[in-house]
């Protein structure tokens, strides 16, 4: 077994290669001036190859990856793995309007039809109860990163109350806050579009304990900074906010902080300065689970 790394994810590659005692090697990565990728593979791979890169800023990643993979398996590779913490393209799962591409599923059937195995870490899932309904292969496989956010918080904190922005949330809060003992409330929320949000909190006492916002992504920011707003209204003071897949989009952190919230801290699914909760325990886990 052969772990292989690209340059931008080397370090979280490089940890999970040293959870499971494996080989690693970084893929040598050229772009051209308009952007062409050349990759350059080890030449002597053994059976088994696991390909560890988040998705995020996906659209390049998603060409180098379905490269490294065909040239993998020219070279020998029988088995190939993804583990991929952050998986692009699944919030579209219908087309909501006609002719609109269904990048879910495309994308799905791309990553099913160039690997054996995914791993991924809490994928942004609105229709569908299962990975395997977007990537259709046997070992699709969802972890959460919800126990490690747990872990943490429980270093940070003696109690806290854990608030979700919203409906879909509620699972990673409801989830940590049993782990931990910490109360945990859910807000309503709204979309009118990629940056406008509506929201509305629930009744509690917000002014005496220190609240921390859980969510699976932080995008643009907006959801954190109107819950906070929301949260300073109803007499919070500390507020903190714990996400999985820090992607923060132009100003969205800066306007995250300057919404009032104290810090942020999110696992290293993504390389950002806020990535303090380390996943490759948990993604070794699920490699071991599966060789």
């Amino acid at each position: 077994m052969m772990i292989l790394a690209f340059p931008d994810y080397l370090s979280q590659s490089q940890a999970l290669a040293a959870r499971l005692g494996a080989d690693w090697a970084e893929i040598a990565l050229h772009h051209f001036p308009d952007r062409e990728s050349l990759l350059r593979l080890p030449l002597s791979l053994p059976e088994h190859v696991i390909l560890c890169r988040s998705l995020n800023q996906p659209n390049d990643k998603l060409i180098e990856l379905l490269l490294c993979a065909r040239t993998a398996r020219e070279l020998g590779a029988k088995r190939l793995t993804l583990v991929a913490p952050y998986l692009c393209y699944m919030r579209q799962d219908i087309a909501n309007q006609p002719g609109e591409a269904v990048s879910q599923r495309i994308i799905g059937k791309m990553l099913a039809d160039l690997f054996d195995d995914v791993i991924t870490v809490d994928p942004h899932l609105h229709r569908i109860s299962t990975l395997d309904q977007a990537i259709p292969i046997k070992n699709a496989i969802s972890l959460s990163a919800a126990d490690d956010i747990a872990r943490f918080l429980k270093t940070e904190f003696g109690h806290a109350l854990l608030i979700g922005p919203d409906a879909e949330s509620e699972q990673w809060v409801s989830r940590i806050a049993s782990n931990i003992g910490f109360d945990y409330a859910v807000a309503h929320k709204q979309r009118r579009g990629d940056q406008q949000v509506e929201m509305s909190l629930p009744e509690h006492h917000y002014g005496n304990q220190p609240v921390i916002i859980i969510d699976d992504m932080a995008s643009t920011g907006r959801t954190l900074a109107k819950a906070a707003g929301l949260l300073q209204s109803a007499g919070a003071k500390d507020i903190y906010a714990a996400i999985t897949h820090p992607l923060f989009c132009g100003d969205a952190l800066t306007h995250i902080l300057n919404a009032g919230i104290k810090a942020v801290w999110s696992t290293d699914s993504i390389e950002h300065p806020t990535a303090c909760i380390k996943l490759d325990r948990l993604l070794a886990e699920a490699v071991r689970a599966i060789i």
